[in-house]
This record gives structure tokens, sequence and C-alpha cells, in this order.
């Protein structure tokens, strides 16, 4: 038996039958597991997520057994096998038919000669199935096209209109990998030749200072990495602190903190002064951080498990700059997140919005006078970003924006982000 196969094969039945996230469950199960090839496994189990819908569209065409009624066990290794077939080169045909129907026998006995079948007829017919292109329901074809909910289709139609494709097609790219240099201890064109060294192709950022974005190699296993020469930090969220600006010996409150990013950020931009208070309602997740912190270097961070919805009074005006990264339904990391794709948002995420409305209202109470609040998201859907910084505004007039940025994966580059900077009358 396969062990990558059977580990993408569990990651992907979590995923679905327990709401998982693809990166965490992909890390505890190769941990667990350890697979040959954690690459395979990856390739595997991002390529079945990013392709989901497209895949099911040609098991719907393949099988009698309408798919809502076909058991999740045998509608993932059909998955895991188109896929292999259709995407992955290194894959014989001949191999990934095989190798499903072992996994079958494993996990779902007497219902390999059904996955056998299946494949084979796609084997036959492939030529001749119907192909998403063809759907002359404009939303219906999208959905198939870049496999991905009907209901975001609808919302970036809406909210985009004729760049929603361009929004979708990004949403399946590979994302990129960029490295936040902890300048605490070493300079950008130094980490540069050192990861060189080590194979690892890069080059600096154009528009974000002090990040480095890879183009190829592997940097986790490196010595640099366990130096903490650099954490890694999409650009989108690098740009937001650099826009923030924070000067040394400052406090912070960073709101949501976890998996700390912003918060070592901006305890680097400081250069380790005054005070960093990073909380996160998920308690669990704080050691996350305090981990980053202690590789890094970093000494000025403080971590504490608290809901940000309920109002501290120790908190009251302490913050220098405080940083509100709201929960959100992540519409800008789907590339990175693909399993979002397929969960329903309730109301296009107005009733989320009233959430991150109630959470900036008791984030700008942290803010001295003359302070800093940034709110920010890892979405692009205007109910959650633009929506809610205005209706902030119209009710709380002393404050006013320095600047607002909404970034977009099809233009930028960069995660799906927005950030607004507001100062304190």
């Amino acid at each position: 038996m396969d062990q990558n196969r059977v580990t993408a094969y569990e990651v992907l039945i979590n995923i679905s039958e327990k709401n998982s996230y693809s990166n965490i469950e992909l890390n505890n199960r190769i941990a667990e597991k350890k697979p040959n090839s954690p690459p395979f496994v990856r390739e595997l189990v991002y390529g079945v997520l990013k392709n989901q819908y497209s895949l099911d569209y040609i098991i719907g065409q393949l099988s009698s057994r309408k798919l809502e009624k076909m058991q999740i066990c045998l509608l993932v290794i059909l998955r895991m096998g188109l896929y292999q077939i259709i995407y992955m080169d290194s894959v014989p045909d001949y191999a990934a038919v095989d190798e499903c129907v072992k996994l079958t026998k494993k996990v779902a006995f007497g219902r390999s000669g059904f996955i056998n079948g299946v494949l084979r007829n796609f084997l036959r017919n492939r030529d001749t199935l119907k192909k998403p292109e063809d759907e002359k329901n404009e939303v219906k074809r999208l959905s198939l096209t870049y496999s991905i909910d009907p209901w975001i289709v609808r919302l970036w139609l809406n909210q985009y209109g004729e760049r929603a494709e361009k929004l979708l097609q990004a949403s399946n790219m590979k994302p990129r990998l960029c490295l936040r240099v902890n300048t605490l201890r070493i300079e950008p064109a130094e980490l540069v030749e050192r990861l060189k060294q080590r194979g690892v192709d890069l080059r600096e950022a154009r528009r974000v200072k002090d990040l480095l974005i890879v183009k190829s190699g592997s940097v986790i296993e490196t010595p640099e990495f366990k130096e903490g020469l650099f954490f890694v930090q999409d650009a989108a969220s690098a740009l937001a602190v650099e826009r923030l600006a924070p000067k040394e010996g400052s406090t912070i409150i960073d709101l949501c903190a976890a998996p700390g990013g912003k918060s070592l950020d901006s305890a680097i931009i400081m250069k380790n002064t005054g005070r960093v208070m990073s909380f996160d309602v998920h308690g669990n997740k704080l050691h996350v951080i305090e981990k980053s912190a202690e590789r890094l270097g970093v000494s000025v961070i403080e971590t504490r498990e608290q809901d940000s919805m309920i109002e501290n009074p120790d908190l009251i005006e302490l913050g220098d700059y405080v940083i509100c990264d709201a929960p959100c339904s992540g519409l800008g990391v789907l590339d990175r997140k693909p399993e979002i794709k397929y969960r329903k948002l309730e109301d296009d995420g107005r009733a989320l919005a009233e959430k991150q409305f109630s959470l900036l209202e008791t984030a700008s109470k942290y803010v001295k006078r003359y302070g800093k609040l940034m709110y920010s998201t890892c979405t692009i859907n205007m109910i959650e970003n633009k929506d809610v910084v205005s209706r902030f505004l119209k009710e709380h007039s002393d404050f006013k924006i320095k600047e607002a940025r909404q970034l977009m994966p099809d233009e930028d580059g960069t995660d799906g982000f927005f950030y607004c900077v507001m100062k304190r009358q």
C-alpha cells in the first residue's frame, strides 16, 4: 500500500467530514504517517481540493450513481484517481487506477470493482465527455471551470463584474512564498546570498521593505530558518504593517494575533523595543507566536488568551497602535486554503460583517488619542471590508483614514487582502 496516497486520502477525508483546514491536516498527517514523498502528498491533496467541482462534474458523467448518494470514501478515491490521470504527468494512468483499487480494498471492502470501472470508463471516453466551458449558464460555467461554489461566483460578478473571472482564475494559482527578513539579525542582501548557497532561488520584493520572494527551493529546513533569520509572511500582510509604521518604544495591541505574523513584524520594525501585546481567543495557538518569537530573538511580545469581542477595561486607550485583523471569509486566500471554496457563507458575509464591526468598535477603544488603528482582513468581499469601515467611520467621527487599500491576487500578485489605517483625532 502506497503510504503517500494513504496519507493524502486521510487528509481529504478529514477535510470533508470534519471541516478541517488543509494546511493543518497536511502537517499533522505527514508528521504522523511519515510518507516518503511529502511533496507528492501535498500536490495530490491541494490538486484535488482546487479542482473538486470539475472532478465531480466528470464523475457525474461516468457513474450512474448520483454524487450525493455516493459514499464519501468512494468519491474521494475517484477524485484522487482522476486528478492523477488528468494533471500528474509523473503518474502513469495504469498506476493511478491500480493504486486507487488497492486503496479501495483497504477502506471500502467490496467496492474496488466500482472504482476500477469508473476510472477505466474515463480512460475510454475522456475525449467525448462534456466540458464545463460548454455550459450555457454563466454562473454554472464559471463555478465548474474554476471549481468554486456558485455563491462566490455570484458575489464577485456582482461586486467586480467582468473582472470576476480573473479573480476566479487567480484562486487556482500556486501561491507565492514570501519571507520577512529578521533585520534584528541580518540584512536582506546577506540572507539572499546565504540562501542561494543552499540552492534557494529568490529575490527582494520591489514594493515591500525587507521581504524576499522565493522562486524555487526549500527554506524551512535550512540553518537560516533555525537561526531565526526570517519568518514566512505574505507580502500583503507585510505591506499593511509597513504602512502602519509603528515607532520604536511604542505599545502595540494585536487582537486575533495568531499565528503572529503582524506581531512579529511590528516588533522587528520597532527594533525589539516597546511592547507588543498579542491576544487570541484560541489559547492553544499562542504557543506558535511564543515559539516564533523565541526563534527570532524577539523579547517584547506578550501573549494572552482573550476573547477580543469582549471589552477589556485594562486596555482602554493603552495602545499607540492597535491591530484588528478580523476573522473573515478568507476569500483572498483560496489558493492557500482551497477548502474554503466549497463552504457557503450566510447572507454573503453580512452576519460575519456584524461581528467584524463589533470587534472593530471594541478595538477602537484601546487606541490612545492620536494613536493609530488598523483594520484588516484576508478577503476581497466588499461587505466585510469597505462597508465595515464606512459604517465605523460614520459612527466614530474621531477616527480619520490615513490609508486604505484592497490588494488583489490577480493584479498585485499577493493574497487578496484589505487594510485600512486610521488615526484617532
